[in-house]
């Protein structure tokens, strides 16, 4: 059985597809051990602990320095034991400490079709603005592994989303949700959970 935490940031909305996933059967062979969140308040701990989910908080704001909570972070991730850690919706940059604890065992959903507007600064609704901005006619999600860059490492799975002439970055995001985000990342984690990924060149192929 897979062990996954979490990281969220938000409300949880693909958290709350990992969770749905899990109980239809859509995932196998896994389990949520827990969910981590950057902020107390975030609704995805209360998510969590509607469904009897381990939840906790870790915020940077709660030590005098950044090497502190990076050592706090890494401490409380460790205790749960994890086989895979999903970053849904985390917007703190992980320490390298812990991309170098988890090799190949850190995935990510980012709201664009990687190479595009990915990187620094490309999150949230940024992304979606910036797409609308361009005129792109096609957008969509990427998971990928994390490695020590930023939306660097081998993409695991893609899927395309329509931009249509009178979306707003708001509307363009729920969509990008609802079709892609929230499909291919319970598939992701279904495929790692099944042996069915192995990353070779850098490159992550999924049979």
């Amino acid at each position: 059985m897979l062990r996954i935490v979490v990281m969220v940031s938000g409300g949880g909305t693909n958290l709350q597809a990992i969770i749905d996933s899990i109980r239809i059967g859509r995932i196998s062979n896994a389990e949520i051990v827990s969910v981590i969140s950057n902020k107390k308040d975030a609704y995805a701990l209360t998510r969590a602990k509607n469904y009897g989910i381990a939840a906790c908080s870790v915020s940077p704001k709660d030590f005098e320095t950044r090497e502190e909570f990076h050592e706090a972070l890494l401490n409380t991730i460790n205790g749960f034991r994890p086989d895979l850690i999903v970053l849904a919706g985390f917007l703190v940059i992980l320490p390298k400490e812990l991309v170098a604890s988890y090799p190949s065992k850190i995935i990510n959903v980012h709201p664009s079709l990687i190479p595009s507007f990915c990187g620094e600064g490309f999150y949230g609704l940024r992304v979606h603005e910036a797409v609308l901005e361009r005129g792109n006619k096609i957008t969509g999600a990427t998971v990928h592994f994390v490695d020590e860059g930023t939306d660097s490492g081998p993409i695991l799975l893609q899927k395309a989303v329509s931009v249509m002439a009178d979306d707003t970055p708001e509307i363009l995001q729920k969509r990008v949700m609802e079709e892609a985000e929230w499909i291919i990342l319970p598939q992701a984690i279904d495929a790692i959970a099944n042996g069915r990924v192995e990353i070779k060149d850098n490159k992550a192929i999924v049979r």
